[in-house]
């Protein structure tokens, strides 16, 4: 059940990240007292400067890996920090692991001395370069832990065995969500994931570059869609891990023509090399989501797309033009 407002004070981590910033919109909207924590390494204040006004926010500007307290009553925890494309995990694999494992290990101790429930973050790419598809969330992955994309994946698989092993021992309230590819605004431009590289080159009036022959897939889960399905999983009667994210299936190749069609550029398709480990396909199974939280994504990619679009139009032209080496 969702509940009533004014119900509670939550602990957001990544709160000023792409995920995170919506989190906090939508806790406070619902009623909720926000406290918003975040390093700032990969977020940006930019995300939740809207807030600082509100007497419902509060932020703190501090490393989870490290020891984690909030004075007074913790009535949710939402563990939404970590870097989370691979031009960061690739720049800062220590602190990728450390947030997944020292910084869950701290909240999961605050989490049970506050009595609080605590959601943690998991990802899609806990399943690897999958061999089963679309991806349930009984599939035990395909994951290369000495990789490129190991110090994230491996962290995500970590992060979900410490919250079952605190669930089963200590009797937490615990949730797990499995996010899959996630756009809209407040993406980073720069942050390496297809969708904002697409967008940015084609407002530069850059050829766009994909990766292999573009055959590889993805399924783009509007962030509004997304927030939706964490906000019913924290209040559902379920602890194991949940998918959440949109089964529409793309190709790469078919997804850099929809944004030159939609950005209206008559530039061409570039092709590259693909990276070591980038996974072929990737597609939830949402059937428990569906079940269980009466989730499903109600936002066309076309009208995402728009929105998010609308939203890079936005951006200074030193945003616009500060880039770095993408993957997908």
């Amino acid at each position: 059940m969702i509940p009533d407002k004014k119900r509670g004070r939550v602990l957001i981590t990544g709160a000023a990240g792409f995920l995170g910033s919506h989190l906090c919109d939508r806790f406070i909207n619902e009623g909720f007292e926000v406290v918003g924590m975040d390093n700032l390494i990969t977020g940006d204040l930019k995300n939740i400067e809207h807030l600082f006004k509100l007497k419902e926010f509060e932020f703190y500007h501090h490393d989870v890996s490290k020891f984690v307290y909030v004075s007074g009553a913790i009535n949710h925890i939402l563990h939404f920090a970590s870097p989370a494309s691979p031009i960061d995990y690739l720049k800062i694999p220590i602190q990728t692991l450390k947030v997944g494992s020292l910084g869950t290990h701290n909240l999961l101790g605050f989490a049970k001395e506050k009595n609080a429930r605590i959601m943690v973050a998991s990802t899609s790419e806990v399943y690897g370069d999958p061999l089963v598809h679309p991806q349930n969330e009984e599939y035990w992955g395909n994951v290369n832990p000495v990789g490129p994309r190991g110090v994230y994946d491996e962290a995500k698989r970590f992060q979900e065995a410490m919250t079952m092993a605190y669930h089963t021992y200590h009797k937490l309230d615990t949730r797990i969500v499995r996010i899959f590819n996630t756009y809209g605004p407040r993406m980073r431009l720069n942050d390496g994931r297809a969708l904002p590289a697409f967008i940015g080159q084609a407002l530069r009036g850059e050829d766009l570059t994909v990766f292999g022959d573009g055959s590889q897939t993805r399924s783009f889960c509007y962030v509004d869609d997304l927030i939706e399905g964490i906000y019913r999983l924290q209040f559902a009667s379920y602890y194991l891990p949940v998918n959440i994210g949109n089964p529409q299936e793309v190709s790469i190749k078919e997804f850099a023509e929809e944004i030159i069609a939609l950005t209206g550029t008559k530039h061409k398709i570039v092709y590259h090399p693909l990276p070591k480990d980038d996974p072929k396909q990737r597609r939830p199974d949402i059937s428990k989501a569906k079940a269980i939280l009466n989730w499903e994504p109600q936002v066309s990619r076309k009208e995402g797309l728009k929105k998010t679009l609308d939203y890079f139009k936005t951006l200074t032209e030193e945003e616009l033009y500060k880039t770095e080496h993408r993957f997908s």
